[in-house]
């Protein structure tokens, strides 16, 4: 039976590089893409098929800071994989915008989590949560799940509001 991934981030360098690699595993692949006034899908652009044809590659617009997107996206496609690599990752936006950015970043993923309950798709469907070592901040590499990550966000807010 053929798997169907559904990409939330396709069109950042990650999601338009594990929509090909699934594409050549012969998945199924959906990708979320947010409504904007201008498209920013270069990284895919050249496995997009117009939709009328028959594709294994199809988009959706959504957004993570809309739970009813996120759901009725996951309700109408029940994929057998979710990967989460949508996010506001500028590190200084963050700082600019903090209150956006866990809307998308932490309350996306409750989102999707919560959808697929919802959906009752929790023995079906395979869920990839996307981080970044950015979230340590000065600790050095290699970070794992034992890295102090909370000193590290103190002294790196700290350092940031002492400078910025």
């Amino acid at each position: 039976m053929q798997k169907t991934a559904l990409i939330f981030g396709i069109t950042g360098q990650d999601g338009a590089y594990l929509s090909r690699f699934l594409l050549k595993k012969k998945y199924i692949v959906h990708g979320v893409i947010r409504r904007s006034s201008s498209f920013n899908t270069e990284r895919i652009d050249d496995i997009y098929v117009d939709p009328h044809n028959k594709s294994n590659f199809k988009l959706h617009y959504g957004d993570l800071s809309d739970s009813l997107s996120v759901l009725k996206i996951i309700k109408k496609i029940k994929p057998n994989e979710i990967y989460n690599l949508g996010a506001q990752s500028h590190v200084q936006v963050s700082f600019q915008v903090p209150e956006y950015t866990a809307n998308v970043d932490a309350l996306g993923a409750l989102r999707i989590l919560d959808s697929i309950k919802t959906c009752k798709l929790e023995n079906k469907t395979k869920y990839y949560q996307a981080g970044t070592s950015e979230m340590f901040g000065k600790a050095k590499p290699p970070q794992s799940e034992k890295t102090n990550f909370i000193q590290e966000v103190l002294m790196e807010l700290q350092n940031y509001m002492l400078i910025g």
